[in-house]
Order: C-alpha cells, then structure tokens, then sequence
C-alpha cells in the first residue's frame, strides 16, 4: 500500500531531523518546497525562472507556483510508493490542492495517508531556537542546552567556531509562533475533521519522538 505522509508543528519542533530519518528508514523521497524551488532554480526550469523572479523580489511565490511543481514531484518514479512530504502545506488553501494533486496521481489505488503533528511544548521551543547553533562549514545544528558540542562554541566535525543567527531571539521566536498558530495551526482541525490526523508527543529526545513516530507508521 501506497504511504502518503504530511508533518505538521511550529518551528523547531523536530520536524527535519525525524523526516530525513524516516525518509531513509522507508526509502521514500524526502520532499520538502524549499529544496525543490532551489532544484527548479538551479535547472533553468521555466517554474524555475518564475520562481526566481518572486524570490528576487522578496515575495512569496504563489501558492499556484509551489503547487504546480509539488505536483511534479509527487507524480515522478521516486514517489511511486510512497513519499514524506515536510512543509507543505502550509495553509488550508495548500491542503485543498493537495488533495486535488494525490487524486490525479494515485488514480485510485490503494493509499494509507497521514498527517502526523509534532505537539510540544511553546517553552521548549523557545529554548530550542535562542541556544541554537550551526556550524559555517557543514551545517550541523548544536543547541547550548539540548545538544551542546563536545568543545564549547566549536563544530565537533570542522573544528570552526560555531555560529547564531541574529534573530534566534526570544522576541523574534515567540513571533514566529505567533504567526505559525494563526496560519498553520487551522490544519490540524482540517485533517482531524478527516480522520487522518495522528498527534504525537514531540517532547523528549530525538531517539524516544522517533520511536513514537515508528509506532504511528506502522499502524
């Protein structure tokens, strides 16, 4: 059976860690709009080109746009089985199109989806973004309380003084949230209504979510 999995939560909730990992764990794509718009910039593509020219601007592209190449992706090879889709969709107009887009590439075969939403805690949240940290050279995110470097301050791997972002800041966080719950959060209502929403406790560390997230999974 064809496994169609949508994550919902508010930022730095875990989110990307648990997706790329369930993605190797079931062999299915890890798709996520963010790579895929860099994907069709860095091709030339003509949604590329479209994309690039909102972006340039410092506008959101349009949720046709984002659809369009969404669309694209679901209908490839890769996706044949199945897919782990990460930040999208982003409102209940992106979960309409969405179910336009799984109807025209399923075609009626058989499909287990599900929405899974991260339910944690906002003050660890908080905690999260303002002792964030990442390294300038591969990447990888530390956190002062959560998941410190082994050296203060310095990438376990590169060795280079590890960097914060300038608006991982409480005020800033609590915006973002903010902004998360009046947007996003009317989804978790939407897939409710449907019977396809499964909550899970997102608090705790990486390895005892990522049990409870196998245990939704395999249901």
């Amino acid at each position: 059976m064809k496994k169609e999995l949508i994550f919902l939560g508010p930022p730095a909730c875990g989110k990307g860690t648990q997706t790329n990992r369930l993605s190797e764990y079931l062999g299915f794509p890890h798709v996520d709009t963010g790579s895929l718009l860099r994907a069709e910039i860095a091709k030339e593509s003509e949604e590329g080109k479209i994309a690039k020219s909102f972006i340039d601007k410092g506008q959101l592209v349009p949720a046709e746009l984002v659809g369009k190449i969404i669309a694209k992706k679901l209908a490839g090879e890769d996706c044949k089985n199945g897919y782990v889709l990460d930040g999208y969709p982003r409102s209940l107009e992106q979960a309409r199109m969405l179910e336009e887009i799984n109807a025209s590439v399923d075609k009626g075969e058989e499909v287990s989806f599900k929405a899974i939403y991260f339910d944690i805690d906002t003050q660890i949240l908080i905690e999260r973004i303002i002792y964030r940290q990442s390294c300038p050279v591969c990447g990888e995110i530390y956190n002062k309380k959560f998941k410190p470097s082994k050296v203060e301050n310095m990438c376990d791997k590169c060795k280079v003084e590890l960097k914060t972002r300038a608006d991982d800041n409480e005020e800033t966080a609590k915006l973002r949230f903010e902004t998360y719950f009046n947007e996003t959060a009317p989804l978790v209502k939407f897939y409710e209504d449907k019977g396809v929403l499964y909550k899970i406790d997102a608090n705790g560390s990486i390895d005892e979510v990522w049990e409870r997230l196998l245990n939704i999974i395999n249901k």
